[in-house]
């Protein structure tokens, strides 16, 4: 298997998602990809552990695509090995009665990781520069001064939205969290298949629900908008990282490999040493335990 380089796969310039590849094409089998990807959640596992002990960054996984795209099973499998304290999963659904007396950033601020642990988002902040924007009737719901009507949402709303985003991104990465996004890059067809496998499965009916075909038809905004977002908003703190989403086996390697790459970037990660005089006394700690 050719080995993954996070670089290829960040965004550090304007994009174009049509002349992207949805696949890698890479040549190993799947056996090959899960025996590399194993390897790797082990290494994440243990980096948590480390984290938990030095008690100051948590990280923050940030996985936006469309449905289908295989954001539920990478989760799985990925975060596999972790302990299952540390790391929590949050899937943003529509915001409710409460949610919408707030910002729209506030549930995610409550959701941001503790120190010491992984957070992965769902679906996350940018559904409210996605699904909105493909949507804008979802904004009057938000009850914000001077949008009264859809017409009142300017392009401008959605820049300075996008901007609200770097800071807020900006301000956690300041305050400790490691912030990575990663975009499921799926392409048209392989959704169709996907789509059509859930309803001749009888085991993955209940995956389905009418609502994926609704949101299928606008397919061709839901890229103009993903495209928009990340180049407004893929920063050297808080980049994003285009995964080629067709084999789920390879993007789920991919996906591992680089939050592992990545974190290796914060060499200051290191369980804290004893201290002195603790240290000192080991043995005598050893024999007093020993006697009883």
């Amino acid at each position: 298997m050719k080995s993954i380089n996070p670089d290829n796969f960040r965004v550090t310039g304007k994009i174009e998602l049509s002349k992207i590849s949805t696949n890698l094409f890479n040549e190993a089998s799947d056996d090959d990809k899960e025996k590399k990807l194993g390897k790797v959640q082990v290494k994440l596992s243990k980096l948590q552990d480390v984290m938990y002990a030095h008690n100051r960054y948590g990280v923050l996984i940030c996985l936006q695509g469309m449905d289908t795209s295989g954001k539920d099973s990478l989760i799985r499998e990925v975060f596999k090995e972790f302990n299952s304290r540390g790391v929590v999963v949050h899937s943003f659904k529509t915001p409710n009665s409460n949610e919408l007396e707030h910002d729209y950033l506030w549930r995610h601020y409550l959701a941001l990781p503790e120190k010491g642990k992984f957070a992965v988002f769902n679906r996350t902040h940018y559904e409210n520069v996605l699904v909105t924007r493909v949507h804008p009737e979802y904004i009057l719901n938000e009850n914000l001064p001077g949008i009264e009507k859809v017409a009142d949402i300017t392009p401008e709303f959605w820049q300075n939205r996008m901007e609200q985003i770097n800071n807020f991104e900006r301000h956690i990465s300041q305050n400790g969290t490691i912030v990575m996004k990663f975009y499921f890059h799926l392409s048209k067809e392989e959704q169709r298949k996907r789509l059509l496998r859930r309803l001749k499965e009888e085991d993955h009916n209940w995956k389905f629900s009418p609502g994926d075909l609704k949101e299928r038809a606008y397919w061709d905004e839901y890229m103009k908008y993903y495209e928009e977002a990340i180049n407004n908003t893929s920063t050297e703190i808080a980049p994003w990282y285009i995964i080629p989403s067709d084999d789920k086996e390879m993007a789920r390697y991919i996906v591992a490999k680089i939050i592992w790459e990545e974190m290796q970037k914060h060499d200051d990660i290191k369980e804290p040493e004893l201290d002195d005089k603790v240290k000192a006394n080991i043995e005598d700690y050893k024999k007093q335990l020993e006697k009883e």
